[in-house]
């Protein structure tokens, strides 16, 4: 299958959910694939497309009126040149300058600042930055045939306007004044704006925090002629696979390495949430963002820049964030008709006050221009990015990533989780308790060890360093294969089995051991290993229970090992001598009920975990069990399996609270202005609270980070 390469741009001037549609669909018509628009965060993905550059892209979207971080292209810098101003609260404070004498007036009747001409001169300034800003906005969002917020403000405030200059051209009196309504939506409506900016800005504080290492300079290991070490300090972006470095107390480790010399306690809570430094010694990963606490160390750089554990989970982190929610897609459709719908109820609000109320054309046009600004479609569409920025940023601060942010909202309907049992339940720490041989004990165990050198399973690796010798065998071929365990075959032919009792039933009838040594298809021995029950195994599913979500076991081990640690743990439920094949099944039977997490770590597990309802990995977990799972636990254990399901149920519960927030106050406030209830100033309240209404939202969003987990 042919990769898919993902490319990713920062998007500066979106302020609406209706921006982000503007530009997906403009991509869209260009050619492009799987466009994601993040309006929360200013992310826009899509998949890289043959025929289309990034330039032509950047293009597109500079030519909408936004603008591109980190872009030098000429055109953006005439886009920015052309605004005046960089941000939302520089053009606040310039407005609010003009707009505030004409405010004054109107509120104590002072006669010099009631003026026609003078309040003109005083809101002409603030209208051209506003038309600068809404208005051009607004033309392109029509052109593109996707009318967005800035329609509303822009149609709002011209109509304020003309009306005014209407007025005093035909000396018209006071009554047709209302330059003031013009120039404090537009004030209102950027201070509104900036509020948005900020409290949006608070939602990813977390994932900022993850992405951000503070160390920007290595100490890199080199050896001059006599090959004595010397020392230089390099940036971190001249690191290289391969590379020695050095790390002392207090620094923070540059890049993922292995430990080639010394000791020391190491703090990964900035990854794992877990506060208490880690003893490393000897072969020992460090990961990148990491400190050093106490102690001196030597490594060997194992991966730089992108491909360091840090900058994977803060890539997985920022790919779930622009992913949206099933629960948004209603929030969508009607973020696509909002606009259009409030242009007509404001048309039919104007010619409804004015034709059958008793109510004057100028009242009916404040009432009018009232139910633009008031209206807020950006609630529905921060509702659910919102919500997921600060859950996600939650979970990571935990030790948990969510690779989707679909899997956020799925945690509300899972009723059991199915558990592997070796390395999950268990420590996947093992002993070797015994072993029976047809051969010298010798060479059974110079076979056993070279066999299982070549795995990445918990018991391989406790097996080849109970078993640690120099003496191996080589093989010609040797392949782990899921469910059966290692087989090889050297240069003389002979062939090597290391499996369950289901690869080795044809040589023997003794279904009661572990591992069974099978050599040209002629039984060899047995081996049993044993570990031991995770320590915070027994209150996690103590905890599943009290909370009406019943544990599974679904193990490859044989029926006499399942039994114990299901007896031990109080799960009723257990399947043993489970292929991947047949736990692919077992997930299938069970999801039919009802919807099914799976916790799990081996690549036996890696079809179930890709099947299930929520795959759950353990940072301890082969690479391919990490692959297919969609939540990672970082931590060693089971104990922030709890936490990711809160974390779910909470940040879903959020999402739904922000959703009824935004349809309630537009399906409240709408009307309110339309009746005229909020009184001669309808126009500045509504431009008010249209900006404090996303406040509220993104507010209700940040209690997340206070949640008790």
């Amino acid at each position: 299958m042919q990769e898919t390469n993902t490319e990713c741009l920062i998007v500066g001037g979106m302020d609406c959910t209706t921006c982000a549609l503007t530009i997906k669909k403009q991509l869209q018509k260009q050619g492009l694939q799987e466009v994601n628009v993040n309006f929360a965060n200013g992310q826009v993905t899509y998949n890289q497309h043959p025929e289309i550059s990034l330039d032509e892209v950047k293009e597109t979207i500079l030519s909408l009126g936004y603008t591109i971080a980190n872009n030098e292209n000429k055109q953006e810098k005439n886009i920015r040149k052309s605004y005046q101003f960089e941000s939302h609260l520089h053009r606040f404070v310039f407005c609010a300058i003009f707009t505030l004498p004409l405010f004054i007036g109107h509120i104590i009747h002072i006669h010099f600042l009631m003026q026609p001409l003078l309040q003109l001169l005083l809101t002409l300034p603030v209208y051209l930055i506003g038309m600068q800003f809404f208005g051009k906005s607004a033309w392109r969002s029509l052109v593109i045939g996707v009318a967005n917020m800035n329609l509303l403000v822009a149609v709002g405030a011209t109509a304020a306007m003309v009306y005014s200059v209407y007025g005093l051209l035909t000396n018209k009196g006071v009554e047709f004044m209302f330059f003031e309504t013009a120039a404090t939506t537009i004030t209102l409506v950027f201070f509104g704006n900036f509020l948005e900016e900020k409290t949006v800005a608070s939602t990813q504080a977390a994932l900022n925090k993850i992405a951000v290492t503070t160390t920007s300079k290595a100490t890199m290991i080199a050896f001059d002629a006599d090959y004595k070490e010397q020392f230089f300090e390099v940036p971190i972006d001249s690191l290289r696979v391969g590379d020695l470095i050095i790390v002392k107390n207090g620094e923070q480790v540059p890049a993922d390495a292995k430990i080639i010399s010394g000791t020391a306690t190491i703090n990964e809570s900035l990854l794992t949430g877990e506060s208490k430094p880690i003893f490393k010694q000897y072969k020992d990963v460090i990961i990148a963002g990491s400190v050093v606490q106490e102690g001196i160390i030597k490594a060997q750089i194992t991966a730089v820049g992108s491909q360091t554990i840090l900058q994977q989970i803060v890539s997985l982190a920022q790919s779930a964030q622009n992913q949206k929610a099933p629960v948004q897609a209603l929030a969508d459709k009607i973020s696509g008709v909002f606009v259009p719908a409030v242009l007509v109820i404001a048309v039919v609000t104007f010619v409804t006050n004015w034709l059958f109320v008793n109510v004057t054309v100028t009242e009916s046009l404040l009432r009018s221009i009232a139910v633009l600004v008031i209206a807020c479609p950006c609630a529905m569409g921060l509702a659910t990015p919102a919500a997921i920025a600060v859950g996600l940023g939650r979970a990571a601060n935990n030790g948990i990533i969510f690779k989707h942010a679909k899997s956020l909202e799925h945690f509300k309907n899972i009723k059991q989780i199915v558990f592997d049992k070796t390395g999950t339940l268990t420590t996947g720490i093992f002993e070797i308790v015994g072993f029976e041989t047809t051969l010298t004990n010798e060479e059974f165990k110079t076979i056993v060890y070279s066999l299982e050198k070549q795995s990445a399973h918990p018991i391989a690796k406790s097996i080849t360093k109970a078993l640690q010798q120099s003496n191996t065998l080589k093989f010609k071929t040797i392949e782990e294969i899921k469910g059966l365990g290692m087989q090889a075959t050297d240069k003389e032919g002979n062939s090597y089995s290391l499996t369950s009792y289901q690869g080795a039933k044809h040589v023997t009838n003794d279904a009661t051991h572990q591992l069974y040594l099978v050599k040209n298809n002629a039984f060899c021995g047995w081996m049993d290993v044993e570990d031991t029950i995770r320590e915070e195994a027994f209150e996690v599913i103590k905890a599943l229970k009290k909370n009406n979500i019943t544990p599974i076991l679904l193990s490859g081990d044989n029926e006499r090992k399942c039994k114990i640690v299901a007896n031990k743990l109080l799960i009723d439920i257990y399947y043993y001598q489970q292929t991947p094949a047949q736990k692919l099944s077992v997930i299938e039977e069970l999801q039919k009920n009802t919807p099914t997490a799976m916790v799990g770590d081996g690549i036996n597990d890696a079809p179930a975990l890709a099947k299930a309802t929520i795959g759950i990995a353990i940072c301890n977990a082969s690479d391919i069990a990490i692959q297919q799972a969609q939540v990672i636990l970082l931590n060693n254990g089971l104990n922030n399996l709890l936490k990711a399901l809160v974390i779910g149920k909470k940040t879903y519960s959020t999402i739904q609270q922000n959703l009824f927030w935004a349809l309630a106050y537009n399906i409240v406030a709408i009307p309110v202005a339309a009746c005229g209830l909020l009184g001669y100033y309808a126009p500045t309240y509504g431009a008010l609270i249209m900006g404090l209404s996303d406040v509220v939202l993104v507010a209700n969003s940040l209690r997340l980070r206070y949640v008790k987990l």
